[in-house]
This record gives structure tokens, sequence and C-alpha cells, in this order.
């Protein structure tokens, strides 16, 4: 498979990704404001803040309310994670492989740019829930369509690929941005508008359901034990990162227990780590130390990925 495709299909699958996340915080966000007690409405800044782009939003915003967020992560020209932006970026990779892509994937990403595209804008503001309901949908509409009518081949292995490391790196973030910025108050601990914030959290990750059938009642220990190291759930970091591992071995075929390149070797570490870690573990370290620390390691092995696939070896010349 030609390097200049699959790094296409990659990233593809990882702006779509990354577009239905963002319409996820948005959405329950909303919800969140019905929830939470007058003292404690605003908490827009910290969905900015989830997607690393809050030096960028107060370039060109004044204030961090919901109409000026929503504007920002979904339509912003000037942000490159907005939904708008995410999706013109995945529908130019997608083009740019419709030979190996099926004629349902590529109508179905064109209709969802457009769909976004050709917003009137005050609809997301007047109803968000719907708007971005069907954001989420769209996307996976996508997917279905992507699993029933694409060979599962090479190329669907590099589009698993960027969709599980996209997802691990986005519930590290949610979880990072609850437990360092929303709470700073030591007496907020364990209150009403704290649980209201961890249900919140498990929303974002579609999660909140099978939490409960788990462990029942909210418990912030519960709550990360569930988002990091469970071995079932979709949009846990560790079953992420076990997806990813599998479909990068299932590209060089490389056998567990080894490694032939400098992606599978960060991965295997990383996954392995998870393995044998305990959650008391890594709240005894710091969560946001640990999850800050984390998320650097996936952009070493997102380096790592594109030196070991994606990048162009300089040609030899003879002299």
């Amino acid at each position: 498979m030609l390097s200049r495709a699959a790094e296409s299909i990659y990233w593809m699958s990882r702006y779509l990704e990354r577009a239905e996340n963002v319409a996820r915080f948005i959405e329950v966000n909303c919800h969140l404001m019905l929830d939470l007690p007058v003292e404690a409405k605003g908490q827009w800044e910290p969905l900015v803040l989830t997607t690393g782009d809050q030096h960028l939003f107060y370039e060109n915003y004044a204030t961090d309310n919901q109409a000026n967020v929503i504007d920002f992560l979904t339509f912003s020209p000037v942000n490159p994670n907005s939904i708008l932006s995410c999706l013109q970026n995945a529908r130019e990779n997608a083009r740019s492989i419709r030979e190996i892509i099926s004629t349902e994937m590529w109508e179905q990403i064109n209709k969802f740019y457009l769909q976004v595209q050709n917003t009137d804008k005050p609809q997301a503001q007047d109803a968000p829930h719907a708007y971005f309901t069907d954001i989420i949908t769209a996307s996976h509409l996508f997917t279905g369509i992507q699993r029933n009518t694409m060979s599962h081949n090479e190329a669907w292995q590099f589009a698993q690929l960027g969709r599980d490391l996209e997802r691990a790196d986005k519930t590290s973030r949610i979880l990072d941005v609850k437990y360092f910025f929303l709470l700073p108050e030591v007496g907020d601990v364990g209150t009403l508008f704290d649980n209201i914030q961890w249900a919140a959290l498990l929303k974002s990750a579609s999660a909140l359901e099978m939490y409960r059938k788990q462990f029942g009642p909210i418990d912030p220990h519960n709550v990360i034990d569930f988002l990091i190291l469970n071995r079932e759930y979709p949009r846990a970091i560790r079953y992420c990162l076990f997806r990813a591992n599998q479909s990068l071995r299932t590209i060089s075929g490389t056998p567990e227990g080894s490694f032939q390149n400098t992606s599978e070797q960060v991965l295997g570490r990383l996954l392995a780590e998870l393995d044998y870690t305990s959650i008391d573990e890594i709240i005894s370290r710091g969560l946001h130390e640990y999850l800050d620390a984390f998320q650097t390691r996936l952009n070493r092995l997102d380096n790592a990925i594109f030196e070991t696939f994606f990048a162009t070896a300089p040609s030899s010349t003879t002299t």
C-alpha cells in the first residue's frame, strides 16, 4: 500500500473521530448547564481547554460564553480542530483515496461535510441538543458504512488505528480537564455539583449506562478506573490502545511479544504498563501528571507511526 494512501486514510479516520468527539462534548455540556446550580453556570471554557486551543480562542473571541465557544468549536475556519475544519480535512483525505474507499463512504463523508458547512448558525445555538446529536449520528452512520462496505484489509487497519488513537487521546483529555481544571476548590469534592460533572464526563464518552451496569453509583475512583483501565468499553483508554496495537501488528505482521519498529515499541510498552498497573497507583502518582505524560507519549507514538509508515525515504544518489 502506498504510504500516501495509508496516511490519508489514517488521518481521514482521526479527523472524523475528532469531529464527533467535539460534537459530543458540546452536546453533553448543553445538558450539564441545565443540571448545574445557578452559581456554577458558565462552564464553557473547559471545552476549549479540552481541545488545547485556548490561546487561539482568546485571540479571536472576547469572552468564553456559550455562543462564542460553540461558534469556535463548530464553525471557526481559524480553529484547526473545529468540527467544520475536521470534516473539511477528512473530506480532502477521502477525496485523495477514492480508489480505496467505497462509494458509499465517499457519499456519506461528503454529505456529512455539507451538512455542517451549510448550517444556519443560529440553528446550532438555538437547538444545540438536536443539532449536535445529528452530527454524532452522521459520524456513527459513516462508521457503520465503512465497516460494512470496505474490505477489512491493510487500508482498513490504518483507519482503525487512527480512530482508536484519536479516541484514547480525547478520553484522556476530557478526564484531565475534569480532574485538573473544573474543581480547584477542595470543598467542591463529593458535592452534588461534583457528581453532576462526573456523570457528564461519562456521558461525554457515552459511558454512563455501561458504567452504572458495572459500578452503580457515581464514584470518582471508579469513573477514573472505568475510563482508563476497562478492557471492554470501546472508549476506555486501555481498550483503545489494545485495538490500536492489534491493527498495528496486523499491518506489519509482527507477533506479540516483539517489535520491528519504534511505533510498535512505544505502543507495546504503553499497553503493557496499562496491563500491569492499578488505578490506585495512577492516582497516587497524580492523575494530571499521569495523563499529561500519557498525552506526550501518544504524540510520540503518532510521530513514530509517521516515520515508520508515512515518511518518504530520501532517494539515494549515485555519484
